[in-house]
Order: structure tokens, then C-alpha cells, then sequence
């Protein structure tokens, strides 16, 4: 699931507490759906969560962010998907040649908010 895009300038010179990132998912609504086996057939809510960052789950999210903070001072390239636990940095779009990233949160991290 995307969260929000890196901003590089952004993000090297703001500290979790006041970043983007985490503004995001102090207003995250996730809504979960069951899909049909084909277009055709319907799908419906399962759930909808808020996102709530506390204790554990909100430092270990923050890890995630300070990782990726020192990494891009080493440039936006340097950055890769199998950084972070909970939150990852990944390209945004196709991914051939794009230099634009954005964080998205892994499965680990939603697994905390729909229960399956």
C-alpha cells in the first residue's frame, strides 16, 4: 500500500516526529476488500481501520523512516525495497529508470490493522 511519496530534500531534513510520513498515517483510514474470482463478480468491505501508531509498532516505524533519512544522504538511488521492517522505500510507477520513490507499507505492517 502506498503511503506518500519521498520528497529527498524533504525527508533528509525532517526528523520522524515532523515528517510527512508519519502526518500521513496519523490520518490513514484502511479499508479492506474481498475481490471476486473475475471482474464480474462483486467485492465487498471487510473492514475499515484506522491507523494507530503506539508504543512498539510507532518505533519501530520510525526506524524505518530514520534508515531511509541516512541513507539518501548518499542520493535517492542508493535506496532499496528491502530496506524496512514495516515501512519500505520502493520505486514509485513502473520502475525502469525512475528516480521518483514514495514509501509504501509492507504486509507486516497492515497484518497489525485487518485481521484475515
Amino acid at each position: 500500500m502506498a503511503i506518500t511519496m519521498i520528497d529527498e530534500y524533504q525527508v533528509i531534513r525532517t526528523p520522524f516526529e515532523n515528517s510527512h510520513l508519519l502526518a500521513k498515517l496519523k490520518k490513514a483510514v484502511c479499508v479492506a476488500r474481498t475481490v471476486g474470482l473475475s471482474f464480474d463478480e462483486p467485492t465487498y468491505i471487510h473492514s475499515v481501520n484506522t491507523i494507530d501508531l503506539h508504543g512498539d509498532l510507532y518505533e519501530a516505524v520510525r526506524q524505518d523512516y530514520e534508515l531511509v533519512r541516512s541513507c539518501l544522504e548518499q542520493g535517492v538511488s542508493a535506496l532499496t525495497g528491502s530496506m524496512g521492517v514495516y515501512v519500505q522505500p520502493r520505486t514509485k510507477g513502473a520502475g525502469h529508470g525512475s528516480t521518483s520513490r514514495a514509501f509504501y507499507a509492507r504486509p507486516l505492517f497492515l497484518a497489525q490493522f485487518i485481521q484475515i
